[in-house]
């Protein structure tokens, strides 16, 4: 971050000083929420969660050479009192962000896809100058405004991911690190009974384009009818991505090979060139030309685009990572999450890879779906009954829709993602294929670590 003064932080948070601590004394970063991580220079976060208050780690922050604890109670520390840790952590993002002198904030929404990318749009801008993107997903109002601290005045690109929970969330997270450039995705069921409609979400979503400057750029999905009516809720320049023929970056030719793999021609104004990407499942297309579009626009040439798109592997853990492992079973890692669009893009790359070999899968019933839950989850039983599976295993509760609508299928309903691994690991033999994709709160990652011969909790 930019060193600033702890008493200038004090201002900017609104808070007081005590503890000892001296208003001279400057916090060079980083700013941290985990004890564990905090260095010299360090501001330590004490964020009071359901169940661990980050104010009993006051201590071990500072032992660690944290200069300060940025907290809502006095600690045993050089502290800033402030009544919302939170809140406050955001106005210190907020004023840190307005500071950057040459940083271009390009923001990234939608209902599947945001961190992919991400990741990619990070990995383009990193060819143009020193590049701030989060780690994983840390989208919310916590993970957001840590992102926007990591910045300082070399940083020239602020690729941030924002995500919503309830309309609103992204204007605020918008106004915390205001965008030039916002992508947005699409609109699908994620958070559906969070938010009541699709409508809603894509209210919700269109926050990112209404809080574009007049000289900024909207990246809008072509062929999403939901993403294409934003174009009337912004001041900002508009143009699209996709595979329609008025996307202005689009993908032309598109073949998927027997890894589940894209390749395709990138098509833009200024010329065309072939990408292969490394990336599993053809939804990943949809994804590098979002990213290959913001880069445009930034006035990367589209032969570079296309090499560093070709060149990309999976960044953030537990999304369609695909291993072989000796005995040559492969285990297709989705567990990350799950709404209904990303399990259809799921299963369409078991097909891809399976070809002819035995499939299996471990699901999850999904969640937050509202009063379409128990119709989408049957939905879900259906698809993976026509997926052409040797097994299917339901994990968790609340799955009887699932285990409805698979009904006729070699289905097998088990408590948790352990016993998931218990039941299949004995029926996989060489060659055998797997998918593992369920909701975060299944925790269907320790599932596939178990199937891979390990126990990464």
């Amino acid at each position: 971050m930019i060193p600033l003064p702890l008493g200038r932080i004090a201002e900017i948070t609104s808070g007081a000083l005590m503890g000892m601590a001296d208003p001279s004394t400057i916090v060079r970063g980083p700013v941290v929420i985990d004890s564990r991580a905090a260095e010299p220079g360090s501001l330590f976060v004490a964020i009071k969660g359901q169940r661990v208050d980050g104010h009993d780690f006051a201590p071990a922050a500072v032992a660690a050479g944290a200069t300060a604890v940025l907290a809502a109670r006095p600690t045993e520390a050089p502290t800033v009192i402030v009544s919302d840790v939170v809140a406050a952590l955001a106005d210190l993002a907020r004023e840190v962000c307005a500071k950057l002198p040459s940083a271009t904030v390009i923001g990234v929404t939608g209902s599947a896809g945001k961190t992919t990318t991400k990741d990619l749009l990070a990995r383009l801008t990193a060819r143009m100058g020193p590049t701030v993107a989060p780690v994983g997903s840390y989208n919310n109002e916590i993970g957001h405004p840590l992102t926007v601290l990591r910045a300082d005045e070399t940083t020239r690109f602020l690729v941030l991911e924002l995500s919503a929970r309830e309309v609103g969330h992204i204007a605020h997270l918008a106004r915390i690190a205001p965008p030039r450039i916002g992508v947005v995705l699409n609109v699908g069921s994620a958070h559906l009974g969070v938010f009541g409609g699709r409508e809603a979400i894509a209210k919700a979503k269109g926050e990112l384009v209404e809080a574009l400057p007049r000289d900024g750029v909207a990246v809008l999905n072509a062929d999403d009818p939901h993403v294409r009516a934003m174009a009337e809720r912004t001041h900002a320049r508009v143009t699209w991505f996709g595979r329609s023929p008025d996307a202005i970056v689009r993908a032309e030719d598109v073949q998927v090979d027997d890894r589940g793999r894209a390749r395709y021609t990138l098509r833009a104004p200024t010329g065309e060139a072939q990408v292969a990407l490394r990336l599993y499942g053809a939804h990943a297309v949809e994804n590098s030309l979002a990213a290959a579009a913001a880069a445009y626009e930034l006035g990367l040439p589209v032969a570079t685009i296309a090499q560093e798109l070709s060149e990309a592997e999976p960044a953030s853990r537990w999304r369609m990572e695909v291993v072989d492992r000796p005995d040559g079973v492969t285990v297709i890692n989705d567990a990350y999450n799950a709404n209904p669009e990303s399990m259809r893009a799921a299963f369409a790359a078991l097909a891809h890879i399976a070809r002819g070999r035995r499939q299996f899968a471990v699901i999850a019933a999904l969640r937050e779906l509202g009063e379409e839950s128990a119709v989408l989850n049957e939905q879900l039983g259906r698809l993976a009954a026509s997926a052409g599976l040797a097994g299917l295993i339901v994990v968790g509760p609340d799955a009887g829709p699932v285990l409805a609508g698979a009904a006729g299928a070699p289905v097998l309903h088990v408590p948790d993602a352990d016993a998931a691994a218990a039941a299949l690991a004995p029926r996989l033999a060489p060659g055998d294929v797997v998918l593992v994709k369920g909701p975060r709160a299944v925790g269907l990652e320790r599932t596939a670590a178990l199937l891979l011969g390990g126990d990464r909790r």
